[in-house]
């Protein structure tokens, strides 16, 4: 069995493969090629927590199995512990026997701004220069990193509702990403200033009301929503949903069954389900179109899948074992 930390990972697996690992995730649901039950839930009451249990399976250009484990533990803030660890734990799928187990909280951060970097690339207008992040909580980090991947970026503006945790953000990402872009890094104090004639925007917040205007957002303008994965979370406005020439999900069962912003327009009679465009992986497969002109305003829409952690865990688990990266154990 092969043990990936983080830093494993970082050493063998760039943001560059990642997203390539989401559009092959993406294709193989889209094609009917894998199996994602629904998650399964435990409240763990005696302990005020929950664990989290997402299964998946693919076949095709890509096998993979595994399961990804998350706990959801509040009160382990107050032990010193992460309050949503996660563990990832593939199986070999001619054997099922368990091959690995890789830092499941690093996993999701880097799938989920991977496939927001691959809706990027296949959205955005190929000359964006200008991207506006909003939201600097645990997947800003990536997210900020998958866009700079998917387009050469001359400014990155970062808004947060704690301008002082946006400075810190700017400034620290700025540091680490400087042998690596030339994109100018800096925060802003309003939604507005990061939105105003953005090229790309991302906004991955928890937030229970839109966390910017459509109104500010310019034509050509390609926008990524990535945190409400709840009914009752409505990052995205409806206006925009309503004007966008396409909006994209990585799935349709996930993002209609979750994504407070995308079913709100539908609450509202202003738009039904099919007015949406489609899946990510049935546009690289070329079964829909999406952006067909410079001037399209483009919305991609995420709430993540297990399909995406059990491709990603597997394309990495084969470069670690190809580069004698990791700890082997005997189990």
């Amino acid at each position: 069995m092969l043990i990936l930390t983080k830093s494993d990972i970082q050493e063998c697996f760039s943001m560059k493969d990642a997203i390539a690992a989401a559009k092959d995730a993406v294709r193989l649901y889209s094609s009917g090629n894998a199996t994602v039950p629904l998650r399964t839930n435990l409240d763990v009451v005696d302990y005020y927590g929950q664990s989290l249990y997402m299964p998946a399976v693919t076949r095709g250009e890509q096998n993979a199995l595994g399961v990804k484990i998350v706990s959801v533990y509040p009160e382990n803030i107050e032990k010193g512990l992460p309050s949503v660890p996660a563990t990832m734990v593939t199986l070999d799928p001619e054997t099922g026997i368990v091959s690995a187990v890789l830092d499941g909280t690093y996993l999701t951060q880097l799938r989920t701004a991977a496939i927001q970097g691959a809706g990027t690339e296949e959205l955005a207008n190929p000359d964006a220069k200008i991207a506006g992040l909003i939201g600097t909580g645990g997947q800003g980090y990536q997210q900020a990193i998958a866009m700079m991947t998917a387009r050469h970026l001359e400014e990155l503006r970062v808004f947060d509702i704690d301008f002082q945790r946006a400075l810190s953000f700017a400034e620290q990402l700025s540091k680490d990403v400087a042998d690596t872009f030339a994109t100018k890094i800096y925060a802003v104090e309003t939604a507005k200033e990061a939105v105003t004639d953005a090229d790309v925007i991302t906004t991955v917040t928890t937030s229970k009301v839109n966390t910017f205007d459509a109104a500010d957002v310019k034509k050509g303008a390609h926008i990524n929503g990535i945190g409400a994965y709840t009914p009752e979370m409505l990052e995205l406005p409806a206006e925009l949903l309503v004007k966008a020439n396409a909006v994209v999900f990585d799935t349709n069962d996930g993002v209609l069954a979750e994504a407070g912003d995308i079913l709100e327009p539908i609450k509202k009679g202003l738009l039904t389900k099919e007015d949406y465009t489609g899946e990510l992986g049935d546009l690289l497969l070329g079964n829909i179109h999406g952006r067909q002109s410079k001037e399209d305003i483009t919305v991609f829409k995420s709430v993540g899948s297990a399909v995406l952690d059990i491709v990603t865990a597997q394309i990495i688990v084969e470069k670690a074992i190809k580069n004698g990266i990791g700890t082997q154990i005997d189990f």
